[in-house]
């Protein structure tokens, strides 16, 4: 077996870089990712520019126990995040939203880490195939096999397969005993039912719209795909879809009866005109003023205020930002990040069921939980 560490860390993203880059120097680690290089996902985030965090922290924002992130944002938010990676030259600047972005993006966060990593911590290429054992545990990956006092699994969730994700990290604490929530494709385009399907004639048209997932709502665009609906108010409502019926508000701020004018629909209605004209069509009302429509047309552009209809279900795990369910929170404890079932086992990040929306909520939880981690791992390591 050979060499046993301190310290072994599945997973060198997000949560998996910050705890490398938080443990003392002292102790003996191993950071194991299937990517040849660490932080891959980051360097995707945001088409790249890297949404760090948002300002407007809230546990509002994720699909979790309240309970259980509380502490966890109580002792490490978003201040603290943006002063950490300042101190360490990561420029950064707010947008619309409270969104926090890197000025040079991902780049400049991933040559933060990288720099923070010892020389020899990191493995490349290594998937793992089964944990074992408890103190020390024994990590069998395709190339070796690895021995660690500490194991922390920050393997994330199953979105991305292209960059080697996987449900090791939901294997892993299976075998000792923790329960996994359902999990499921999140930040996720949503496809359409065969009724909807004229919405795919529409691809690359983008408009805002008020989206609403049972008492859930978002104010944002909306991008009509090959695929279905896509575009920021669409992957936040995926979060927190799972079946049954969406609300689209296709003309949020317009008051129907207030519109007047010798106009055309297609020209009056805020919409782009293609896809005016295909909901006129769709909802069987002729394009002619407002004044010239009959009461039964009137009722039909209603629908345009309150468009109800059932998704088919999502794009999947390959286009999904993230994996909504994990483990269990119920079994970690949010003061340390340690199971609750194994002593020395640890979960941070994406494998743990907590997900947030988006705008730089799941970074945050990410680089947040590593961060609580470190501090239980620094004073107990010995």
């Amino acid at each position: 077996m050979g060499t046993e560490y301190d310290v072994a860390i599945l997973g060198a993203g997000a949560s998996g870089l910050m705890l490398t880059a938080r443990l003392e120097k002292r102790y003996s680690v191993l950071l194991i990712d299937s990517n040849r290089s660490p932080g891959a996902k980051i360097a995707v985030s945001g088409g790249g520019r890297c949404n760090l965090c948002n300002l407007e922290l809230s546990t509002d924002r994720y699909r979790a126990d309240p309970d259980f992130i509380r502490p966890v944002f109580d002792r490490y938010d978003q201040q603290w995040l943006l002063e950490w990676v300042g101190q360490r030259g990561v420029a950064w600047h707010p947008e619309a939203q409270g969104k926090i972005f890197c000025d040079r993006g991902a780049r400049s966060l991933n040559r933060l880490f990288a720099q923070a990593i010892p020389p020899g911590v990191f493995i490349a290429g290594e998937r793992i195939v089964k944990v074992e054992g408890k103190g020390p545990f024994q990590i069998t990956g395709q190339k070796r096999s690895y021995s660690a006092r500490t194991l922390v699994v920050a393997s994330g969730g199953r979105s991305f397969p292209k960059l080697g994700a996987s449900g090791i990290g939901y294997e892993i604490a299976k075998s000792y005993g923790h329960r996994i929530e359902t999990t499921a494709p999140a930040l996720v385009g949503l496809t359409l039912q065969p009724d909807e399907f004229f919405m795919k004639e529409l691809a690359g048209i983008s408009t805002e719209v008020e989206l609403k997932v049972g008492k859930r709502q978002w104010r944002d665009r909306l991008l009509f795909a090959h695929r279905g609906l896509s575009g920021p108010a669409v992957l936040n409502a995926s979060l927190w879809w799972e079946a049954g019926e969406i609300a689209i508000d296709f003309l949020p701020g317009i008051s129907l009866e207030k519109l007047q004018g010798s106009r055309q629909l297609t020209t009056l209605l805020p919409l782009p005109k293609r896809a005016a004209r295909a909901f006129l069509e769709r909802l069987g009302i002729p394009d002619r003023p407002v004044d010239r429509l009959s009461d039964l047309h009137r009722r039909r552009l209603r629908r345009l205020k309150a468009y109800r209809f059932a998704p088919a279900g999502t794009f999947g795990y390959g286009k999904a930002e993230v994996t909504r369910g994990g483990v269990s929170t119920r079994e970690i404890d949010p003061y340390t990040m340690q199971s609750r079932r194994q002593a020395g086992l640890y979960f941070i990040g994406e494998v743990l069921d907590v997900t947030g929306e988006l705008g730089g909520y799941n970074f945050q939880w990410a680089f947040s939980s590593a961060a609580v981690a470190a501090d239980a791992l620094n004073g107990t390591l010995g």
